[in-house]
């Protein structure tokens, strides 16, 4: 199976994750972008809550940054959460 991007996801990825569950301790930030076309908004919201972590959403972030508008709300959040 291939995501909308064309990367590969493979059997042996989804079974090591299932099996590894993530134990997160750490103060945790995450900078969201809602045209994400890899991670749906349930999925990172979800994520976010069970690591406890504050989650920022771009309206017209995607999932690389890479415009200009993009980058400066990077560097904006950075200066505020890092």
């Amino acid at each position: 199976m291939h995501t909308q991007s064309g990367e590969a996801l493979s059997w042996d990825y989804l079974a090591y994750v299932r099996n590894n569950p993530i134990t997160w301790n750490i103060p945790s930030s995450i900078l969201y972008g809602k045209k994400d076309n890899m991670t749906d908004v349930t999925t990172i919201t979800d994520f976010s809550n069970m690591i406890n972590a504050s989650l920022t959403m771009m309206e017209n972030g995607e999932h690389w940054f890479h415009t200009e508008e993009q980058m400066l709300f990077l560097d904006t959040w950075f200066a505020k959460f890092i």
